[in-house]
């Protein structure tokens, strides 16, 4: 069976500290890139089921050139083959373009059987990739996996953390599933794993390469969320009034005048 993971490049958040407010939306945040920390869960998920059930895997994601240390990192793990979609036309996609960009790219990888996600990325936050790539591949998704309890050529039977308690489901394969952080302890990559990840070669697909691809559903121009909008919310005006009066009772019966007058109260 062949376990795809997909995975994304995001800051480091132990540096997002030292982030300004006014650098927020640029290309370069000056902080340190690595892989997105919810997507270990799901690359060390796909390397023990891999144990457990045999199989393939491979890591996908869309970035630049620079996306590369993602899969690098993927590699270092234990992730065999690696994949990433790299091309200007893919700029600015949000995550229901992006998705439809995995999809396409997924679909050329021959028969999968389990494609596994991190419950959100630490940048957008939105969790919004795993279960529109499922849509887009027809597929059915499960979130919020805490534990996969068994698989077959099928079906698969996972575990859910939800805040109500814990929940069984059982889906037909293939399908989609992103995972939380209960799911596993990510291993630390050794010393053989990063002397892989830094001699590997890692193929590069362009949209070109995508023959199902539709370009008007991807890039900044088909974004319904674009980066300055989520990230740069329109400033708020307001003004402050002072209540004045020589004793509480002044003060308190202005104040109810005032809200009264407002159609606060």
């Amino acid at each position: 069976m062949k376990f795809v993971v997909c995975v994304k490049l995001t800051p480091d958040t132990e540096e997002l500290n030292e982030v300004r407010p006014e650098d927020v939306g640029a290309d370069d945040l000056g902080v340190t890139m690595v892989l997105n920390p919810w997507d270990e869960f799901a690359v060390e998920e796909a390397l023990q089921l891999q144990e457990r059930f045999e199989g393939e895997t491979v890591a996908v994601t869309v970035g630049g050139e620079d996306a590369t240390d993602a899969l690098k990192r993927a590699v270092a793990m234990g992730i065999e083959e690696t994949v990433l979609l790299s091309d200007p036309a893919f700029e600015g996609s949000d995550a229901w373009g992006t998705a439809h960009i995995l999809a396409e790219a997924i679909k050329g990888l021959g028969e999968y059987g389990l494609i596994l996600t991190g419950k959100q990325s630490v940048d957008g936050n939105s969790g919004l990739v795993a279960p529109g790539l499922a849509v887009k591949l027809g597929v059915p998704f499960v979130s919020q996996v805490a534990r996969v309890v068994d698989l077959t050529d099928s079906s698969v039977t996972v575990v859910r953390a939800l805040d109500e308690g814990r929940q069984t489901v059982r889906v037909k394969l293939p399908a989609v599933i992103s995972v939380s952080k209960e799911i596993n302890e990510p291993r630390y990559p050794n010393f053989m794993g990063i002397r892989k990840a830094s001699r590997m070669k890692y193929p590069v697909m362009a949209a070109a390469d995508l023959p199902g691809l539709d370009t008007g559903q991807i890039g900044v121009d088909a974004a319904l969320v674009k980066w300055t909008d989520l990230h740069k919310p329109p400033a708020r005006g307001g003004t402050c009034e002072f209540i004045t009066g020589e004793t509480t009772a002044a003060l308190v019966a202005a104040l109810v005048d005032k809200l009264v007058a407002d159609k606060v109260v």
